[in-house]
């Protein structure tokens, strides 16, 4: 299952990576592209078929979340800007997180659940990550228009996007740590869970 990898989600992103500098497209050219997407969508779910089981499924992840990205991108060509550019992150973490739910689903017992919590913690950060960029591109934006207080807004903006994208991923850290240290029991437990709690500023 080499072969099938969320690489080749970033390898396909990198198709329209020289194309996205032009910033703007015509109407037909946007349809031509999206079409283009969605036959070679039809093709990858296609040739899934050679697969059963799990592997079939991640394979079928694969190619959505190829997909999906590919759609992001070239609506951010089509429209530039934050919202744009958050959809294509967002889009990279779906994709990358309805893979890797899939991958987990070839363990069992704890080891699934910790991996489950892995993606889950990842699929998190990610989606803070895009969502504080996001604020911080409007608000410089805003106060590259308008005046110093208007600037020193956007600085007050950015840093509570910020802190609050730190206090997501953090949580989900948090679940991860706690996860794992339901394999233990007694007091070696009870001391994971304090150190957990401890790390991550939880009470």
């Amino acid at each position: 299952m080499k072969a099938l990898t969320i690489t080749t989600v970033a390898a396909f992103s990198l198709a329209f990576s020289a194309a996205a500098m032009a910033n703007t497209m015509t109407k037909e050219e946007y349809k031509a592209a999206k079409e283009t997407i969605q036959a070679e969508y039809k093709a990858a779910k296609a040739d899934c078929d050679r697969f059963s089981a799990n592997m079939k499924d991640i394979c079928l992840a694969e190619a959505k979340g190829k997909e999906n990205v590919a759609l992001a991108q070239l609506g951010e060509r089509y429209h530039p800007g934050p919202k744009a550019s958050y959809d294509v992150r967002m889009a990279k973490a779906e994709a990358a997180y309805a893979v890797a739910k899939e991958k987990c689903d070839d363990l069992a017992g704890n080891k699934k659940d910790i991996c489950v919590k892995e993606a889950k913690s990842a699929h998190t950060a990610a989606k803070a990550d895009a969502k504080a960029q996001m604020k911080t591109a409007e608000a410089n934006r805003t106060a590259s228009e308008k005046s110093a207080k208007a600037r020193g807004k956007a600085n007050k903006e950015i840093g509570e996007a910020r802190k609050d994208a730190d206090a997501d991923k953090r949580d989900a850290a948090y679940a991860v740590a706690v996860e794992k240290c339901d394999i233990l029991s007694g007091s070696d437990k009870d001391l994971c869970l304090s150190r957990a709690k401890q790390r991550y500023g939880k009470s």
